[in-house]
């Protein structure tokens, strides 16, 4: 007396792996908060280099905000709080939102 432990099945397992949605991570203008410490938060939040955190940084005074980033929902929100955790730490309303990617 034997025990069949070798099934067979002509049937496929189709299983549908979606990537995770990203989202992207807005800094708004506020006309107070100085441009040294937008520079500081981008390096230091969102890991720009000068050249970057001087763009981000145009792009938010001349157009009214500018993207930090692309991240997953998580990394997002956790950015957008160390922004507004920094800002208020130092006496500044600058604000970051966080929009679904397209």
């Amino acid at each position: 007396m034997g025990l069949n432990t070798h099934t067979e099945s002509s049937e496929e397992v189709s299983v549908a792996v979606r990537k995770p949605k990203k989202y992207k991570v807005i800094m708004h203008n506020d006309h107070f908060s100085t441009w040294e410490f937008v520079i500081d938060v981008l390096k230091r939040v969102f890991y720009k280099n000068e050249e970057e955190a001087v763009a981000i940084t145009q792009s938010v005074h001349n157009n009214g905000s500018g993207l930090c980033g692309i991240y997953s929902h998580e990394i997002a929100v956790m950015k957008v709080q160390q922004v507004h955790s920094m800002a208020k730490a130092n006496g500044y309303p600058l604000k970051c939102t966080i929009e679904e990617e397209d």
